[in-house]
């Protein structure tokens, strides 16, 4: 069920002591069967010996010996030879609490989620590392969400796992072998419609860790700037991908359910923006002549036809006469009701601030236009348009005799 790789360079300290704890993890808590594959990637100490005599001496412990250095490198030799349902890594330092493990898995196990990332990220993860490298961390995660849209928090955290059969599609197409692998997979995964899983882990730095830091920035900044010349070119073949592993999409419309909220939000809200500042510029301009009550009516008045009738077409999309004048109606009913919010305002004003200057008096009105406004959206939403925002309930279905 299980393949969860353990690449090593040059670990003979610390190789044995990992591997025998992730056994004994394995076999007393996971419930499904496993393998260990200890996949090293061109040690030069006594690294391959070790992992040779564990293999031999451990059941469900595999080793792989390749030639060449690179973490990705081994990631992808290991999973590719793999016949496991679901393919694993973790670091060899084991940072990431064991505890972890099966909430990872079960999600690919089950079928919900096509990959999953341990995140040192989230709320209700545990870490203990320093400062250089918190910040370094959450620089580089910042980075990829401004550079490649990345939507998932922690690329780096060594501690992830894939269905086998989305590996052997992403996998071909990912270039690098080294520290940017995990990215790359994952950032390939989430632009090909696949659900990723996070779960929050405890996880404590080791003081031990031999990664250079700046090699690997320099390698990762390059990466991000290959695969971002990929994804702006179409190089990559990420129709094809969402058509093969991406889930079927939810439909666009449910009985009974409005629909197009978002856009109409959007539109509703460029509308409410021109005729706020229409609004107070009627205002300014009537101020003087009629009065501050009168321009407030008038300003109100013709921002409030144009703003129905600007609605009617471009938020909600109604062409044609019929039924105009009784949106318009409608519409003069909310505007009834925002005239006695913001009347009700400038007289609160007036009656506690009796000196209030021309520009108190137009912050205020703007305030009570913007609530009017809110109450406006919601009127013509539920009420005056609701027709055009929802579809009809489907048929009821019709009971046969036995």
């Amino acid at each position: 069920m299980l393949d969860i790789v353990v690449p090593v360079h040059n670990e003979e300290v610390d190789l044995e002591p990992s591997v025998r704890r992730l056994h004994e993890h394995l076999s007393g808590q996971f419930p499904f069967p496993f393998r260990i594959t200890i996949a090293d990637n061109a040690s030069t100490d006594a690294t391959p010996r070790i992992a040779a005599r564990l293999a031999a001496e451990l059941p469900d412990v595999t080793a792989l010996r390749l030639a060449d250095k690179g973490r990705g490198r081994a990631l992808r030799e290991a999973w590719s030879a793999s016949d496991a349902r679901v393919l694993a890594y973790c670091d060899v330092d084991l940072s990431t609490d064991l505890a972890a493990l099966l909430p990872l898995v079960a999600p690919l196990i089950s079928g919900h989620s096509d990959l999953a990332i341990g995140t040192r990220l989230a709320r209700s993860s545990r870490v203990v590392r320093g400062a250089k490298r918190e910040f370094i961390s959450r620089s580089y995660n910042l980075l990829l969400r401004g550079t490649l849209g990345a939507g998932f928090s922690d690329a780096q955290c060594g501690f992830k796992a894939i269905r086998a059969d989305v590996a052997r599609r992403l996998l071909p197409l990912v270039e690098d072998a080294g520290w940017f692998f995990d990215t790359e997979l994952l950032v390939l995964a989430e632009r090909s419609g696949l659900r990723i899983h996070e779960v929050p882990v405890d996880w404590v730095d080791d003081p031990d860790s031999r990664v250079d830091i700046v090699a690997t920035a320099i390698a990762d900044l390059k990466g991000i700037a290959r695969l971002g010349r990929a994804l702006a070119t179409g190089r990559l073949p990420l129709a094809e991908l969402r058509g093969r592993l991406g889930r079927d999409a939810l439909p666009t419309s449910v009985p009974g359910v409005p629909t197009g909220l978002p856009g109409q939000l959007v539109r509703f809200a460029a509308i409410g923006v021109a005729s706020t500042l229409a609004y107070a510029l009627l205002f300014l301009l009537l101020r003087e002549p009629v009065g501050a009550y009168a321009a407030n009516l008038l300003a109100l008045v013709i921002t409030a036809v144009g703003n129905t009738a600007a609605n009617r077409r471009l938020t909600f999309g109604v062409r044609g006469s019929a039924g105009a004048a009784t949106h318009q109606l409608q519409g003069l009913i909310v505007f009834g009701l925002g005239l006695a919010l913001t009347s009700g305002a400038l007289a609160a004003l007036h009656t506690w601030v009796p000196t209030a200057s021309h520009a108190v008096e137009l912050l205020v009105l703007i305030v009570a236009n913007a609530l009017s406004t809110l109450l406006r959206f919601v009127a013509y939403r539920s009420w005056i348009f609701r027709t055009h925002t929802a579809r009809p309930a489907a048929p009821a279905r019709q009971e046969t005799s036995a």
